[in-house]
């Protein structure tokens, strides 16, 4: 089981293909014509995936969706908060309305032009973190979610995944679901990643957070792995290491901050309230809190990722070199606002906590 699997030394990307990445199209049978339909890196790297017979389009028009994927067999559908980008002007009700919208044209396009495949990329956060979180499994129901949740990108997600749950009871095409673990690559820019660039990595007293990973090039081998071996419902995608806490401050060079949990999630509501942080706090928890995942049926089908979460944080910290996510750097920016509470707060909470602990030591 991967929350089983914790290694003590520094692991590396693995040499040659994945079985993922080596799969085509049967003999005898037409490649499939794909088409991604997102934009952002995760986009970008699925469509390098399939390399051939593929397209991209970032979002359906209203108008016409059935002739943007016109001859598509398969539609691969990007929601991960990676590609995702959320109007700070738009409030939770009609984000949400947006989305679902999308999704449903995505849907009934795909139907309408008889693509045989839907793979719809999401992510695990769906199902939440908190403290001794187990680890998540494919058949794992999604917890019910507060509205504190709903409020931000978790819930856009959420409403896409109730759309995709409906379709996925239906006979054709196909739907599956990826919720991978915490993305990295090029390009890469989510809450996750942003805990990087604060001065402190945040901390909750009494909470063990490991880490995994799963770089973006292994997720868009799943999307490809799950077509050609036609698995539907929901897979879950992650590597196969868990980095313990210490292992992730020794490879960053940085030194941890701990708070209490009433502490750093009662400031960051309180951010939140006067519009410092446009998303709810309850994202802080992705930071904090672990939700480790084991893709069991990917494994369990011949998937295996190429790199290991040690060599995906490495990939991470030099994408994050030289940015600083403090006070009055990006937050409060169109990126912030798109990208949730959870990377601001600990450059606020973060900062915050050390200026008080320094100015105590300073105390007579």
């Amino acid at each position: 089981m991967v929350g089983e699997q914790i290694r003590s030394g520094r692991s590396t990307r693995r040499d040659g293909p994945s079985t993922a990445t080596a799969d085509a199209a049967p003999a005898g049978e037409p490649a499939d014509e794909v088409v991604v339909v997102g934009r952002g890196p995760i986009a970008s790297a699925v469509a390098a995936a399939w390399g051939e017979h593929v397209r991209t389009v970032d979002e359906l028009p209203a108008e016409s969706p059935q002739d943007a994927i016109a001859g598509a067999t398969v539609v691969v559908l990007v929601a991960h908060p990676g590609d995702l980008v959320a109007s700070p002007v738009k409030g939770r009700r009609e984000r949400e309305t947006a989305v679902v919208a999308h999704t449903q044209r995505v849907l009934g396009a795909a139907r309408a032009v008889g693509a045989r495949h839907v793979v719809a990329i999401g992510s695990a956060v769906v199902h939440g973190a908190w403290a001794d979180r187990p680890v998540i499994h494919d058949v794992d129901p999604l917890p019910r979610a507060d509205e504190s949740v709903r409020e931000g990108l978790v819930g856009d997600l959420l409403a896409a995944e109730a759309v995709l749950e409906r379709a996925r009871r239906r006979k054709a095409p196909l739907v599956t679901v990826l919720r991978p673990a915490a993305v990295v690559g090029v390009g890469i820019d989510t809450f996750v990643t942003r805990h990087f660039e604060a001065p402190r990595l945040l901390t909750v007293r009494g909470a063990v957070r490991q880490w995994q990973f799963v770089h973006v090039e292994d997720l868009a081998a799943a999307a490809r792995f799950a077509v050609a071996h036609r698995l539907a419902g929901v897979l879950t995608v992650g590597a196969d290491d868990v980095l313990e806490p210490a292992q992730v401050e020794a490879a960053a060079g940085m030194r941890r901050v701990e708070l209490a949990a009433a502490t750093a999630f009662g400031t960051a509501e309180r951010l939140h309230r006067v519009g410092v942080l446009p998303a709810p706090a309850s994202e802080l928890a992705f930071v904090v809190y672990p939700w480790t995942v084991a893709a069991d049926r990917l494994r369990e089908a011949g998937w295996a990722p190429r790199w290991s979460s040690a060599a995906c944080l490495d990939v991470l910290l030099e994408g994050v070199q030289g940015r600083v996510a403090v006070a009055g750097r990006r937050v409060g920016t169109r990126d912030a606002a798109a990208l949730g509470a959870a990377g601001a707060a600990v450059a606020l909470i973060g900062t915050a906590a050390v200026w008080r602990q320094a100015r105590a030591r300073r105390r007579p």
